[in-house]
């Protein structure tokens, strides 16, 4: 799910850390040129600060990144000179991550002696109104609540 909230002003390219050691020596440079290159394209976004991670680096920006922002910040990340651009694999925006909870859901079906899975619940997901905007993170995740009773609980990530 894309929203438009804290997490979201998060810009992830996955680079080696060959390329990713590199570019964070350097950090301060690439912060201010990359600010130039936004503000002369007349794009309000900033860039406040560059981190790394185990997956690559991470661009922080004051607001969120539109896909054009994102084609800007990736190619000033490939025509820099300390980065391989056979190496600079994925830029993306930070999928935020909320965990919902469905419960009192039958684990057995009526007419059918299997549980329910997480692929009917992805079915059952895609069907509803409810979820029309709204990507899932992960599969679901099913609970049998006891031994005794027809019920389960099923954890969303989206």
């Amino acid at each position: 799910m894309t929203t438009k909230d804290l997490f979201m002003k998060q810009v992830i390219i996955s680079i080696n850390n060959i390329n990713k050691k590199n570019f964070m020596e350097k950090s301060s440079v690439h912060i201010t040129n990359l600010n130039r290159a936004l503000k002369n394209n007349k794009i309000e976004v900033i860039v406040d600060f560059v981190r790394s991670n185990s997956r690559g680096i991470i661009i922080m920006t004051n607001k969120v990144t539109s896909s054009s922002d994102l084609q800007m910040i990736k190619n000033y990340v490939k025509n820099t000179e300390c980065i391989n651009t056979n190496r600079v694999e994925v830029l993306r925006l930070l999928q935020s991550k909320f965990n919902s909870k469905i419960i009192n859901i039958p684990y057995l079906q009526e007419n059918i002696i299997t549980p329910i899975t997480s692929s009917m619940v992805k079915d059952i997901i895609k069907k509803n109104h409810i979820f029309n905007k709204i990507a899932l993170a992960s599969k679901p995740h099913i609970i049998k609540v006891s031994s005794k009773l027809n019920m389960a609980i099923i954890l969303v990530d989206i």
